[in-house]
């Protein structure tokens, strides 16, 4: 009686936000941490005050009521210049990830697919993996004009390999299914099989890598606003306010400390979305859950 129930299949697993909240505060707490983040990005700059105001009376003044985070060298509001400096982290951290993964999957699928080409372009992708993503970064700025535009492409030049290695790791494993190989001896079209039986199967993979991607992104481009390579010293963005205040740091450290604080709550946030959606996506860590 035993043996029989053990071969009986199980009922299939529904999926309850309520149930994988529940199990996974993870994803709760990093989905609720990033949309209160993306909406003082959107709103927040429509209720405070110009991040360009000059007012050397009021330099370096502490925190306090009129001044929630302070001032800086120049009397500027650092609330006002962090509350912009998100929607520059933003842009880039979601910007970076969404293009980043449509060409990652586009790569991706072409290599483990189609065994052709696979050695040429993942040698390709080899070689810009081996050169570091700040590097380059840096080397594609210098050599055009700064601006918001060009540094995301600079980021997202080094941040496709990395996505590039994972959607093929997965289409290879996928390639290898006797359905898949049925498919193609039925004569079925090779986007039809694409489209039905292996982009489905990559989509989970990809989310969560680009939630990492995306995490990568900011902290990119805050190290290349900090060395001066990144977006031009007039944005505020959190690596401008941070280079800008870093020789005020003993007199007045929250030039530092509070957009530096706004950056790694960010960051934390989309890396702890990504790692409850790893555990909620993966077949083997969703059953312990």
């Amino acid at each position: 009686m035993t043996a029989i129930a053990a071969d009986l299949p199980l009922p299939p697993r529904r999926f309850s936000l309520a149930t994988a909240i529940r199990r996974n505060p993870t994803i709760a707490f990093g989905a609720v941490l990033l949309f209160l983040l993306i909406a003082v990005a959107v709103i927040g700059p429509s209720f405070v005050g110009d991040p360009f105001k000059i007012a050397p009376v009021n330099r370096l003044r502490p925190p306090s009521e009129r001044w929630w985070f302070g001032t800086d060298q120049f009397g500027r509001d650092v609330f006002t210049r962090t509350i912009y400096g998100a929607r520059v982290s933003l842009i880039v951290g979601l910007t970076v990830a969404a293009i980043s993964s449509m060409l990652g999957l586009a790569l991706g699928l072409a290599c483990g697919y189609f065994r052709r080409i696979d050695g040429i372009v993942m040698r390709i992708m080899d070689g810009v993996m081996a050169i570091p993503s700040i590097l380059l970064a840096i080397a594609l700025i210098t050599l055009t004009r700064p601006g918001l535009g060009i540094v995301i492409v600079a980021i997202v030049i080094p941040e496709v390999p990395r996505i590039v290695r994972v959607v093929r790791a997965v289409v290879l494993s996928i390639r290898a299914q006797p359905y898949i190989e049925s498919a193609i001896a039925g004569g079925t079209k090779n986007a039809k099989i694409l489209w039905r039986h292996v982009v489905p199967n990559t989509l989970a993979p990809l989310i969560v890598q680009a939630t990492y991607v995306c995490a990568s992104a900011m902290l990119i481009e805050a190290s290349l606003s900090f060395l001066g390579a990144g977006v031009p010293l007039e944005v505020p963005s959190w690596g401008n306010i941070i280079a800008q205040g870093r020789s005020f740091f003993q007199i007045a450290p929250w030039t530092i400390l509070i957009p530096g604080g706004f950056l790694a709550l960010t960051v934390l946030a989309v890396n702890l979305l990504g790692d409850g959606l790893r555990d909620r996506l993966d077949p083997r860590l969703a059953r312990r859950l």
